[in-house]
């Protein structure tokens, strides 16, 4: 057993040493072990991997294919995957125990995944889903970084684990995104995101591991009876078992504690532990309740409570029309971080709170994570609900929903429901305003900052307010600051793909540019005929165009808007000959940066590019132009010349008269 260990932990360095050279030679050209080194390792990393009947996943001697899928396939369990009871005092888990000795081991906070091996080779792997029915995700766990692919038990073995992320890993995938209101929460929503991929390529970056925490079935091994054993024997298949200690009633408190002093320094996600019989068939004799076996039961931490004042309420509406409750108060260190807000839910709670400025409050995170009140210690309320939406004024009404009361705002044109509309402003293809997310705007349309586009321009108005925000700062302050600042220089294209017009986007922007001088008081002016009358636009363009500035609201929003702004006018490159000629970019280019580059560049001389291939295509650019791809015959059958970009390059040349 301790020598099949040992070579496991061998196998698994040389892994990672074989990797890490194979990506500084082949993905940063450069050595780190001559090639005999390597191959000396790798045959020996073989030569263990025949001994012990292991392959680890991420082995250069396995190769796991990338697949993308169109959606995950659902499968029911053999039986249902209860939840475990649970308890957060430690003399309760004594008295569960009773004459038993258990095992203790950590709750990991992750996905749940029930795997299949058959014949010594993984065969299926599902999610827990909702107990019955869970989602196959077998390539995405064959790229689990500490997970077997090929084991020497040649039976049908079925076990379950928890695939997690680790806090360092977590923080690395975190510091690539940079946006704080893009970041993950926390590492179980990574994990679960990451584990449900539809490219399993993801996956695989994203180092998720896998620990064992219960054998459901194995045939014709002799456990003696013994869940500890079954856990010994996984590691010798070359599994990582979840961390555990042999508890018995007088023992458990002990084993509490230090679990409790490691939880600070586990790089595994942990919300607590879970206490499993040792002994199985006395486990196994208890059976069930309608919800929970009766073989385990969880231990959660008791909430770290701290007493607090009250400074105000703040109501936030949101894009569904409900207006939260949200408590500030005096801030309050809670599991190693400071706290300052909480959200109460709904007017059901805030009133059964009895919330008023000055009272003295208790709170705690839930799960060590969201800050919630446990209790109004003097009650001096409740405050009146607000009358008005905090975002557009209208007045609010209180719905009643099971039971449940809430605050909502019926005013369809609020604000606060037009999270797309500022979703779309902000965009790349539109103003471009860099690190602006939709989390973002959603935050600051729910306290009233905005109420439409022209208050962006007008955000440092509330800059103590931004930054004091639970995931902004000083530094996440001046980027977005900077980012719209730069974005008050635009052009005719970006802001008229801005507006949200229905059916205009930068495509029919640039051609409603050409055709009145990117001059937005002279697209204004057009008629609805006139506007027909532009190539590429027709009249149900033409019609939504002259609707919307048509409109009384629209011409308020541009009145308020238009001041803060520098608009540039665009016209094609003179002499670039791409009026009137309509192109399909299909398969992957080599002279641009994406097929979206290239699209742009034909826009902005004058061309138009669809997505089709039809009578009206002028050129199908395609650089496999002999394939027999479904747009390449259909080019053919209609007689439109198919040309590769080396050809397109060459055609711009030609008409611009160069």
């Amino acid at each position: 057993m301790n020598g099949k260990k040992t070579a496991t932990e061998r196998m698994r360095e040389l892994t990672d040493l074989l990797n890490e050279a194979s990506r500084a030679y082949y993905q940063e050209s450069r050595e780190i072990m001559s090639n005999f080194e390597y191959d000396a390792l790798y045959d020996e990393l073989a030569a263990l991997e025949k001994e012990t009947g292991i392959t680890l996943s991420g082995s250069p001697t396995a190769h796991v294919g990338y697949e993308l899928l169109s959606k995950l396939p659902k499968e029911d369990h053999a039986s249902p995957m209860l939840s475990l009871d649970k308890t957060k005092d430690p003399a309760a888990l004594a008295a569960w125990l009773g004459h038993q000795e258990g095992l203790l081991s950590w709750k990991m906070d992750g996905l749940t995944i029930v795997l299949t091996y058959s014949n010594g080779t993984l065969q299926k792997a599902v999610t827990r889903g909702n107990g019955i029915t869970g989602e196959v995700i077998t390539n995405n766990a064959k790229t689990f970084i500490n997970l077997p692919l090929s084991i020497p038990y040649k039976g049908e073995l079925v076990l379950r684990g928890e695939a997690v992320i680790g806090y360092k890993d977590f923080e690395k995938v975190n510091a690539e995104i940079g946006d704080a209101d893009a970041q993950y929460k926390n590492p179980r929503n990574l994990c679960s995101g990451s584990v449900r991929q539809l490219n399993n390529e993801i996956t695989a970056k994203r180092r998720v591991q896998f620990h064992a925490f219960t054998l459901v079935s194995c045939r014709d091994v002799d456990f003696k009876n013994s869940r500890e054993e079954q856990f010994k024997w996984l590691k010798a298949q070359g599994f990582d078992v979840v961390f555990y200690r042999r508890v018995n009633a007088a023992t458990i408190a002990d084993a509490i504690r230090a679990f409790s002093e490691e939880i600070a320094h586990n790089d595994i996600p942990s919300d607590g532990l879970v206490l499993t019989l040792d002994d199985i068939a006395y486990g196994e004799s208890l059976g069930v309740t309608a919800k929970f076996p009766r073989n385990a039961i969880a231990f959660k931490w008791a909430d770290e409570e701290q007493e607090t004042t009250l400074v105000e309420m703040e109501w936030n509406a949101s894009r569904t029309g409900l207006i939260t409750p949200v408590a500030i108060f005096e801030p309050v260190e809670l599991e190693g971080t400071s706290v300052s807000r909480a959200s109460v839910h709904n007017v059901s709670i805030y009133r059964a709170l009895k919330l008023d400025k000055g009272d003295r409050i208790t709170v705690y995170k839930a799960n060590m994570i969201i800050p919630q009140i446990s209790a109004n210690l003097t009650q001096g309320g409740p405050m009146p609900e607000p009358a008005f939406c905090p975002v557009c004024g209208a007045p609010t009404v209180i719905q009643e929903n099971e039971d449940v009361m809430v605050l909502t705002c019926p005013n369809p044109a609020c604000a606060a429901k037009q999270i797309k509309s500022f979703d779309l402003f902000v965009s790349r293809d539109a103003m471009n305003i860099e690190g602006i997310s939709e989390s973002t705007l959603e935050k600051w349309i729910a306290a009233g900052f905005l109420h439409d586009f022209a208050d962006l321009y007008r955000i440092a108005d509330h800059r103590d307010a931004i930054v004091a925000m639970e995931g902004f700062g000083e530094k996440s302050y001046e980027k977005l600051s900077q980012a719209i600042e730069r974005s008050r220089h635009t052009t005719f294209t970006r802001l008229v793909s801005a507006l949200g017009i229905g059916g205009i986007g930068p495509a029919n922007a640039r051609m409603l540019a050409r055709a009145c001088g990117g001059s937005l008081d002279a697209l204004r002016a057009m008629t609805q005929e006139e506007l027909s009358g532009i190539d590429g636009i027709g009249p149900v363009l033409a019609a939504s165009v002259r609707s919307y500035f048509d409109d009384d609201k629209n011409r308020a929003l541009l009145a308020r808007l238009l001041p803060e702004l520098t608009i540039e006018a665009e016209t094609a490159p003179a002499g670039a000959g791409f009026d009137g000629l309509t192109f399909v970019i299909t398969g992957s280019v080599e002279h641009f940066a994406n097929r979206k580059a290239l699209q742009q560049e034909i826009e902005s001389l004058g061309g138009k590019v669809s997505g089709s291939v039809s009578a009206k295509t002028s050129y199908l650019i395609n650089n496999d132009a002999a394939s027999n791809s479904t747009k390449n015959r259909t080019a053919r059958e209609l007689g439109i010349p198919v040309i590769t970009e080396e050809e397109y390059l060459a055609l711009k040349k030609e008409l611009a008269g160069e």
